[in-house]
């Protein structure tokens, strides 16, 4: 179970219910640690819990028929994700790999319900999350279309500063050119190339083992 303490500073929308819902909410979490690598869901999989990025980075993906790897997104830290699977009560449509050493809170299925079924404050920010979420797959097909690899990797790198799916992140995360790569779907010598760039715009400060935003806004809207 986490700590009282720890749920309230890196769970974001503890502080958003009652007392009473909090401590509800608190006990129906559990704690997991993840390898690099280390697969959490795939394809397929019946989900029996909410899930939230404590620490690390996880990437949101699938293979295809013919073998090819699709990355989709990044889940940083503080993003919660899996809400859709388990009110629909389906398998899951795509696999959650650790990108690095990362710890993820399970909040379980029945939990999870009474929260949806009692909570006003819940349901409000699931409300959000949806909708947040069909934007940024809407637009994740229109930019996979349209922009070119420096757009991509503007584009993945805005999305996990999303403010309200990822609204602990702050201003920098610790991530190597390679995992941006992973999440754009380019190579990693194409990765400092567009980071680079970036950086000339002022939009990044790129950092090494990390990256600083300078400007999300024109990096949300890079390519257009």
């Amino acid at each position: 179970m986490i700590s009282s303490e720890q749920f309230l500073t890196s769970v974001f929308w503890a502080q958003e219910l009652p007392g009473e819902e909090q401590e509800r909410a608190r006990r129906g979490i559990a704690l997991r640690n993840l390898d690099v690598g280390a697969s959490l869901i795939h394809r397929g999989d019946r989900v029996d819990s909410w899930i939230g990025v404590v620490s690390g980075l996880l990437k949101l993906g699938s293979i295809t028929d013919s073998g090819k790897a699709v990355s989709y997104v990044g889940l940083p830290p503080s993003c919660w994700f899996g809400e859709g699977s388990l009110l629909k009560d389906e398998p899951r449509q795509y696999d959650v790999v650790a990108l690095r050493r990362t710890q993820v809170a399970l909040l379980n299925r029945a939990t999870f319900f009474w929260l949806f079924e009692n909570s006003v404050a819940f349901n409000r920010l699931l409300v959000r999350l949806f909708n947040e979420r069909l934007g940024q797959f809407i637009a994740l097909v229109e930019h996979d279309r349209t922009l070119d690899s420096t757009g991509k990797v503007a584009r993945s790198l805005a999305w996990l500063f999303n403010p309200v799916i990822s609204p602990f992140l702050g201003k920098h995360i610790d991530i190597s050119q390679e995992e941006i790569g992973l999440l754009a779907g380019v190579s990693r010598p194409v990765a400092n190339r567009t980071l680079q760039e970036l950086e000339r715009a002022g939009l990044l400060r790129n950092e090494g083992g990390g990256v600083t935003i300078l400007d999300l806004g024109k990096l949300r809207r890079y390519g257009e």
